[in-house]
């Protein structure tokens, strides 16, 4: 019962680390300003600002996957952790039951609940 849903907080704890950092690394990209100054000349300029363009694209595609695939994996992650909470609350409406039955069993006399936890039948 408590192994699954310590799992999902823990899968959960790490994704979200991992989602920080990303996003502190995308902010400290965004917000540097040592930058390669350009070129005197106009076509070297060009030609710079341009593999700086396609760098840049490619790198916002690539954290724009990450971040795709981190929303992914928080989507199933809570996916789990309603599965889980699901499944707690059957657990304690089962147990609630066990708990009401061995009660309404001790009352009849038809089982006696030792100090260690044992439960005797008493006919």
């Amino acid at each position: 019962m408590k192994k699954p849903f310590m799992a999902v907080l823990i899968a959960l704890f790490v994704t979200a680390c991992v989602g920080a950092s990303i996003f502190a690394i995308g902010g400290a990209a965004l917000v540097n300003k040592n930058v390669v100054p350009a070129s005197n000349s106009p076509a070297q300029a060009s030609n710079a600002s341009i593999v700086n363009s396609a760098q840049q694209t490619d790198q916002v595609g690539q954290l724009q996957g990450l971040i795709s695939q981190y929303q992914d994996r928080e989507q199933q992650l809570q996916q789990e952790l309603a599965q889980a909470n699901a499944q707690i609350q059957q657990d304690q409406q089962t147990l609630q039951q066990v708990q009401t039955l061995l009660g309404a069993l001790q009352q009849r006399g038809l089982i006696r609940l030792t100090n260690d936890g044992r439960i005797v039948i008493t006919q």
